[in-house]
Formats: structure tokens, C-alpha cells, sequence
């Protein structure tokens, strides 16, 4: 039995069991364990159904027990930490509508339809929604908001509404789905989800390129971005990964100091030739080599898919990695990026992440690691560049206040608990 409910998570997990039926709550220690990041929840429930859903955060709001909704997840990311205990509410992965003559999904090879967005390999509809991932493919296809027509939601107090219906085109009310959308469970519940879908492009290409400074890279990325070439990503992995992906990957990467990948889905001869007559025109003309059959270009674009996963090969036993996002103009990319720590992979959107690998139970490597995250967070916005969180943190409180008027939902997630509020965090749960 799980360790550590305490008098108010108790009585909910039985008033919900007695709602939804035996088998509605699951109290074993390990499933309690799988569905925790660096603290784990009081107790697991699967959101099996709207209804479930709706009955279990009516019950929760009325006795102010935390509630975190949880999809199948990395463990890369904190949005599923339940410091403060409380129930997890599972999703299944379940589609409960497809249609393919609109192009539409409700949470897909057969009808030649895709979600175009390139995540991690690891990620799900749920948690990319919670988030609003991007991926490779953002400059081209967006992030998650771009792609999600609607959802259905549940309130704190357990009340259902449904954001808007299906048509693509919509002007009447608020746009309460881009609200809900990467507000990592901390607003709302999401339970239900209806996905736009892009058709399958016809033609792919992927090159790697090798440049010998990142400023050289920079250079040929803004030109060719300039040329109006249609890519679908374009991507730069530093020496400390090449020698990862050196361990990894295929004899074509590993001649490459620099690595740069392309996808273009239009007009595919054309546009290889064009980037292929800008890398040349470079003062120092780059070593590359262009896919020749889809087998190639999927071991291509994998050392760069892969390159997280690979890091980990030169982390130490029980170090942990500590990922970073933030973004910058592209004219400042190279800047920010010969400025920064090594590790980092900047996108042609101006974005690059920083993967920084150290012991979590050594002060001396917590404190560097936070300060090394410091000076990069302020290096961005000294250049005008975005960090998630840091603008209208007011406003933001006042929101949550609006909709959670508890603050029940993902406590702790983006916002400290306000003064006076009851929550207290739950000793960290483990098997015996």
C-alpha cells in the first residue's frame, strides 16, 4: 500500500473510488513511482472517461487535494512533479474520432495525413499539448497551438466546456484553446483533444554539412534562409555532440566537424541545388553530403533526432541533464551561441539548447550549473531574446487565481503556491 496519505487525500481517493467504481484508484507503490518526476503523487487514477474526469476534480476541489494530469512522458521535463502529493490522473492515448476527408483527428500513415511536428521520439499527443512542443520542424509547420482545433477541458471544480467545434475558421469568443494549450495542466484539465493534420509530403531530402566555427554556420544558415528556400528544419549540433554521434552513427556523419540537417518537401531537385550553390559560395567552402535514397536520409536525420539520448553516453553514472530553451533573433544567433557554454545546438529559428550535465546531490555542481543557467536566462534577454515564464508573471498569477481559485491543479508548475495557502509538500514516496 502506498505510504503517506495524509487526512485530506484519504477521504478523496475513497469518496472518488465509491464515485467511479472499484479498480478507479491504484495505490501500488511502483505504478506511484512511473507517474513521478523528483516527487511522486498520493495515488494514481486512470482517466478513463470525460466523466471520470470531471467526477474526480469535482471531489478533489471540494476537499483542496492536488490534482496533476499525467501523460507517458521522458521524465526530461518537471510539468508531472507532485511535490505537493495529491492524485495523478492517467490518460490513455486512446483516438476516439478520425476523420479523414477534413484532415482532422479527435485525441495516421493509412490516409497519407500527419501531425508534421518532429518532437522527441519519446513524446505523446497529451504531453506535447500540455507543453506546446515544437520540434525540428517549427519554422515551418509551428508549435502544438498550430495544430490543435480544439479541446475539452475540465475546470477545478469540475465543470466541462469545450473550447470551440471543428470548423478551421473562427472568430466568435475568446481563443480559449491557444490559452489552454502549454499551460502544462496548470488552468485546466484536458481531456479530450481534436488534432488538425497536414498531408504527407511527396518529396523528402535530408544533407549534413560541416563547418569549421559556429560563426561560419551561422552565416550560411541565415542565407540560406534568406534565399526563401522552403526547409522544414535546419539544424546545427557543436563538437561535443559530433563525438557522441562519432560513437553512434554512420561513417558519412562522422566526417563532418559540424552538422547541419535539411529537410525540403517542395520542388526537392531545385531546392538541393540551390543550397547546395550557397554552401559553396562561402569563403570557406563546407564539406557535405546530400542523402541518396530514404534509408540514407533516415540514418541522416537520426544522428540529429537521436542527439539528446546520445549525450547521455558521456554523462557519469547519476549525473543528471539539465536542458535549456530559449531563443534569440537569428541575426544574434552566433552571438549568443560563441558566448555560451559548450553543448549547444542552435535552430534557424533562433532557438538553441544548452544540455549541461552534472551530479545532483554534489552542492558544488548544483550551484555551478544553476549560475551557468542564470547568465545564459539574461544573456538572451540582454539580446532581446524570450526565456518561458519570463513575461507577465502578474498577469499569469491573476489568471490561475481566476480559474483555480484553489490552486489544486499542478501546484508548484509554473507558479509558487500563493502566501497562506494550505498545500504543504508530501515527503517523497518510495517502495519499500
Amino acid at each position: 500500500m502506498t505510504k503517506g496519505l495524509d487526512h485530506t487525500t484519504r477521504p478523496a481517493a475513497e469518496e472518488i473510488e465509491a464515485a467511479l467504481g472499484e479498480g478507479a484508484m491504484s495505490y501500488d507503490d511502483g505504478d506511484i513511482e512511473a507517474h513521478g518526476f523528483s516527487d511522486w503523487p498520493s495515488i494514481n487514477s486512470a482517466g478513463r472517461w470525460l466523466s471520470y474526469v470531471a467526477r474526480a476534480a469535482s471531489i478533489c476541489h471540494q476537499r483542496r487535494v492536488p490534482v496533476v494530469p499525467c501523460e507517458p512522458h521522458p521524465r526530461l521535463r518537471e510539468t508531472f512533479a507532485s511535490p505537493y502529493g495529491g492524485i495523478i490522473i492517467d490518460f490513455t492515448g486512446n483516438i476516439i474520432a478520425f476523420h479523414p476527408d477534413d484532415m482532422d483527428i479527435v485525441t495516421i500513415e493509412h490516409e497519407k495525413l500527419i501531425l508534421p511536428l518532429d518532437p522527441s521520439p519519446a513524446a505523446t499527443i497529451g504531453g506535447m499539448v500540455l507543453t506546446n512542443c515544437s520540434g525540428t520542424n517549427a519554422f515551418r509547420y509551428g508549435t502544438m497551438k498550430d495544430w490543435v482545433i480544439n479541446v475539452t477541458t475540465v475546470l477545478a471544480d469540475g465543470q466541462v466546456i469545450k473550447t470551440r467545434h471543428r470548423p478551421r475558421k473562427t472568430s466568435a469568443g475568446y481563443n480559449l484553446t491557444s490559452l489552454f494549450v502549454g499551460a502544462e495542466g496548470t488552468l485546466v484539465i484536458i481531456a479530450e483533444i481534436t488534432l488538425k493534420l497536414a498531408v504527407i509530403p511527396k518529396e523528402t531530402s535530408v544533407a549534413v554539412v560541416g563547418f569549421d566555427t559556429i560563426s561560419e554556420a551561422a552565416s550560411a544558415a541565415s542565407k540560406i534562409i534568406r534565399s526563401g528556400i522552403q526547409l522544414a528544419a535546419m539544424e546545427l549540433m557543436d563538437d561535443v555532440q559530433m563525438r557522441t554521434v562519432d560513437q553512434h552513427d554512420s561513417e558519412d556523419v562522422r566526417k563532418m566537424g559540424w552538422m547541419r540537417s535539411l529537410h525540403s518537401f517542395s520542388s526537392i531537385q531545385v531546392d538541393i541545388s540551390q543550397v547546395r550553390d550557397l554552401i559553396q559560395s562561402s569563403p570557406q567552402p563546407a564539406r557535405y553530403v546530400f542523402a541518396k535514397d530514404k534509408d540514407e536520409e533516415a540514418k541522416l536525420w537520426a544522428a540529429r533526432k537521436d542527439s539528446l539520448w546520445t549525450m547521455t553516453s558521456i554523462s557519469l553514472v547519476l549525473h543528471a541533464i539539465w536542458p535549456t530553451d530559449v531563443a534569440v533573433a537569428i541575426s544574434r544567433l552566433a552571438e549568443i551561441i560563441n558566448v555560451s557554454k559548450e553543448g549547444e545546438k542552435p535552430r534557424r529559428d533562433g532557438n538553441f539548447h544548452e544540455a549541461l550535465m552534472y551530479d545532483p546531490k554534489n552542492p558544488e555542481h548544483q550551484a555551478a550549473v544553476e549560475e551557468a543557467v542564470r547568465k545564459m536566462v539574461a544573456r538572451a534577454l540582454e539580446m532581446q531574446g524570450t526565456v518561458s515564464g519570463e513575461h507577465a508573471i502578474g498577469m499569469g498569477k491573476m489568471l490561475k487565481h481566476a480559474v483555480d481559485p484553489r490552486w489544486i491543479l499542478n501546484p508548484g508548475k509554473v507558479f509558487d503556491l500563493p502566501n497562506g495557502s494550505k498545500a504543504t509538500a508530501m515527503p517523497n514516496q518510495t517502495s519499500s
